[in-house]
């Protein structure tokens, strides 16, 4: 009972620092990366269709994506949910494909993005936390019915604490490569 907690507990937390790497990774740095339109939705014939699935996207110079539609009829559509995003970027269209140019970072817009990045990173701690103490409940739940002994309970519990710290302290090492990254001018 106890190793098969632990081991869900493990699972989550993976989870939880793929969930925090993949919103890491759509915060632009100055360059330009086809990760910062990936979780971008279209809507495309009236149903809500990931960007990728639309248009094959390149990255022709460190400062700028192109996206290159499979069907030119979809180019508004994708202008459209590339202006309603939260990149802050005004898409430039040549008829066949959309090019999105990244501006170099100013020092306020760099801190805020900072604050952005560490507010990820802390929704990703909270989230190992809250596993951490659902699979706490779940082993005193076992202790009460007894099922595990309470030296049993106590060491899966450490167990438990050395899994969280692990996974806050691997969050953590992103967010500070994150914030070299945005530094890096």
């Amino acid at each position: 009972m106890i190793e098969q907690a632990l081991k869900s507990a493990d699972e989550k937390m993976h989870k939880a620092i793929d969930v925090a790497r993949d919103e890491f990774v759509g915060v632009r740095t100055g360059r330009a990366s086809p990760a910062l339109v990936q979780r971008i939705s279209v809507d495309y014939y009236g149903t809500s269709t990931p960007l990728q699935q639309l248009a094959g996207i390149s990255v022709p110079d460190p400062r700028s994506l192109l996206i290159s539609p499979y069907d030119p009829s979809a180019i508004s559509a994708i202008e459209k949910a590339i202006l309603a995003s939260d990149l802050g970027i005004t898409p430039s269209n040549d008829g066949r494909a959309i090019r999105l140019g990244f501006p170099s970072l100013t020092e306020e817009r760099r801190k805020e993005l900072i604050r952005l990045v560490r507010d990820r990173a802390e929704h990703g701690r909270v989230a190992i936390r809250n596993v951490r103490r659902h699979a706490k409940e779940e082993i005193e739940r076992d202790n009460k019915s007894g099922d595990v002994s309470d030296d049993d309970m106590h060491r899966a519990e450490k167990e438990l604490q050395k899994l969280t710290d692990k996974f806050v302290a691997e969050i953590d090492e992103m967010l500070g490569r994150k914030e070299a990254e945005l530094l890096e001018v």
